[in-house]
């Protein structure tokens, strides 16, 4: 069976891009079909952040052909799974929930290991702003193993 899910994070040029790419590189093969939002618009059609992509391809993950665009309600019908990278994501996410939807939104750290280095996390952080770019790709990857492990 097909899942699709798309990962939303603010700009869609860190968090989301980046667990776009892992996921797809761990779920190969799995049929899984994923992608990327944010929440606003100020990135609409940017590739993902420089810094952001020179760690991802450093570990082997190519983000150079994304590009980032804005959530929409009709995301709703076109995805199983929603995945937000925090409690801010998932309010402007809910916000925009048709009346009846049962889209299924949830955060990413849900799917820590619960045993491993990041159970607990109640976020993934944002890199733009810490600059902790390894940092956040490590708590991707965690979480991209989880998810996938629930398919």
């Amino acid at each position: 069976m097909s899942q699709s899910i798309l990962f939303v994070c603010l700009g869609n040029i860190c968090r989301s891009p980046a667990a776009e790419a892992v996921t797809r590189a761990f779920a190969q093969g799995r049929g899984v079909r994923v992608d990327s939002a944010g929440t606003s618009g100020w990135h609409i059609g940017e590739p993902p952040y420089g810094a952001m992509q020179a760690a991802a391809r450093a570990r082997g993950y190519d983000m150079s052909t994304l590009r980032a665009r804005q959530f929409s309600t009709r995301d709703f019908g076109r995805f199983d799974m929603i995945v937000v990278m925090d409690d801010e994501n998932r309010a402007e996410v809910e916000a925009l929930r048709p009346a009846g939807d049962g889209t299924t939104v949830v955060l990413f750290t849900n799917f820590a290991d619960v045993a491993g280095p990041f159970a607990g996390a109640d976020h993934v952080p944002d890199p733009y702003y810490t600059r902790d770019f390894d940092g956040t790709l490590d708590l991707i990857e965690d979480c991209a193993r989880g998810l996938i492990a629930r398919l």
